[in-house]
Order: structure tokens, then sequence, then C-alpha cells
């Protein structure tokens, strides 16, 4: 006997994190970013939603079909792009340990709370070979329906950790072989620093705030781009991140 349809305000209460972990699944938006994770994580995909048949590339899920203004009802944008999916949770996501296999390259984000920064970092770490992205409980949910669309896709590209004992995980990386870049306003060291180094773990901060104090402390670099600081005081945080995980790479 199949199961009973979900009501419509289940899946808009995915908006809320404690729906999304009672139901270990979020929504993804548009053809594009569900193609996204159909080619690399099929199995992670639960339901697609559709106004029309679903393209061919994501035919064979379980699908409901919903009209315009159901969808509508459903969604999270303005204007909905007429097909959605709910997609499992990745395990151990809001764990306060890494994965056995880490990578050789991470990214920390301490309090990033614009959730289209935290989603485009994760989106720039997947396509930089970033490996995983650990982020602090003052961070936006990852994913939240903003940085999910911010991610185009790539949410499941990297492993995820959200969790309060982010310090706690640096450090363990650290012991790991790790170098620990800071990246900083007013910094020690610039961009070359970071050449020759087997393991990183890039840390970036709060916006408005930068990185903490106990961040900055446990640093093995701390690390500044050197900007035109005349024309502009700063970097956007995302933009920061971009340059620095590119140059990280390079090295």
């Amino acid at each position: 006997m199949p199961s009973p349809l979900k009501p419509l305000k289940w899946y808009h209460e995915m908006e809320e994190r404690k729906a999304r972990q009672e139901a270990g699944a979020f929504l993804v938006e548009g053809e594009r970013a569900i193609r996204q994770i159909a080619e690399n994580h099929p199995e992670a995909i639960r339901e697609i939603l559709s106004v029309e048949t679903p393209p061919p590339s994501l035919q064979g899920y379980p699908t409901r079909t919903l009209t315009g203004r159901q969808l509508h009802a459903v969604s999270h944008t303005k204007t909905p792009p007429g097909i959605m999916a709910l997609v499992s949770l990745p395990p151990d996501s809001y764990a306060a340990a890494p994965p056995e296999h880490t990578g050789d390259r991470v990214l920390l984000l301490e309090d990033i709370q614009d959730p289209g920064n935290v989603g485009t970092l994760i989106r720039t770490a997947a396509a930089l070979d970033y490996n995983g992205v650990v982020l602090t409980e003052k961070c936006a949910d990852p994913f939240a329906p903003k940085c999910v669309q911010a991610t185009a896709g790539a949410v499941l590209s990297v492993w995820l950790r959200r969790t309060e004992r982010y310090l706690e995980m640096a450090g363990n990386l650290k012991q790991g072989g790790f170098s620990l870049v800071a990246a900083e306003l007013n910094g020690t060291f610039g961009p070359e620093a970071l050449g020759g180094k087997e393991k990183i773990l890039l840390a970036l901060g709060n916006e408005a705030a930068g990185l903490s104090g106990e961040l900055r402390a446990m640093a093995d670099i701390r690390l500044k781009l050197p900007t035109a600081r005349e024309k502009a005081e700063s970097l956007n945080v995302a933009a920061c991140g971009a340059i620095l995980m590119y140059l990280s790479r390079r090295g």
C-alpha cells in the first residue's frame, strides 16, 4: 500500500531547521541544481515535485505532480522554477567530528550569517576541489532554502559539519597535519604563505566582526590579501574566500 501523500504545508515547513532535521531531508529547487545532485548523488533524491513531466534525466524517481499554484505554495522563492526535489540530509552534518577521510583542503566558516555568502562559499569550495566545510552554530544553516539555492546544487559535493565545537574540531585537524590559515584584514603574511602546505584549514570570519580571538590565536598563519584599501576597505567574505581557495590550490 503506497504511503499517504504529505500535505503541502509539510514541504513548506522545510524552511525551518527543526522540520528539516525531523524529516531528515531538505528541498532543492530548479532543474539544473537537481540534475547536479542526481548525477553525483542519485540515491539522495527521495521525490520530485513538478508541474510538468520531469525531463528524462530526472525520471525514475517518485514524482508528485502539482499545479503551478500548489508549487508556489510549497516554494521558498518568489518565482518558482517549476520543479523541486526532496533530498535526504547527508549523515553527520551536525556532528562534532570530521569524517574519517577529510581530504587535504577544508574551509572553516565562523559565524557567517548571510545565507547567500554561506551558499556561495560552499559552491566555490566544491568548484575549487575543497573536501569539506566546517560551520559554526551561528552560521546560516547550509540546508536552509537560500543557502541551498546559492550552492546551485553543490551542497552535497563537500562534506559539511555545523557544530558549536568547531574550535575542538580545528584543533583536531591541526593535530592531523593541517595548517590553520586565518584570513584577516590586518594579517601578517601575504598569499605566498600558502605555498607548499600539504593540508590547509582556511578560516573565514563573520561579515562584520571577522574571526574570533580564539581562532586567531590558534592560527598557524594570519593571512591578508593585499588590496587597495583607499578604494575599498575590505572584500566581501565570499569573494575573499574564493580568491584564497584558488590560491591555496595553486600552492
